[in-house]
């Protein structure tokens, strides 16, 4: 079993940066997918981006160019670097852990409690 925690999020204007990070906890978590995603208030949640267990990103459309996921297996990390905040990037943003490479956020097994961010114009 994996247990995430969230943290980073805050408030930033528009054009700014925030970094995100989740710790995790659990001998195999160098053997999960993880991914962030994010839920705005009224919309459903959605896929940021995600990385695999050998490194492999991928981003969601709106995200490339402007955030960044990493992971560091020997701290149990990963993180969402995001520059050039847009105030549309404002929501709660979680990550999460899966056994398969996906986008979906029913196929990820494992969540976090999310951290807020928000973005002023």
């Amino acid at each position: 079993q994996v247990q995430l925690v969230e943290s980073g999020g805050g408030l930033v204007q528009a054009g700014g940066s925030l970094r995100l990070s989740c710790a995790a906890s659990g001998r195999t978590f160098s053997t999960y997918v993880m991914g962030w995603f994010r839920q705005a208030p009224g919309k459903e949640r959605e896929f940021v981006a995600r990385i695999s267990w050998n490194y492999w990103t991928y981003y969601a459309d709106s995200m490339k160019g402007r955030f960044t996921i990493s992971r560091d297996n020997a701290k149990n990390a990963v993180y969402l670097q995001m520059n050039s905040l847009k105030p549309e990037d404002t929501a709660v943003y979680y990550c999460a852990a899966s056994r398969i490479l996906s986008t979906r956020t029913y196929e990820y097994d494992y969540w976090g409690q999310g951290t807020q961010v928000t973005v002023s114009s």
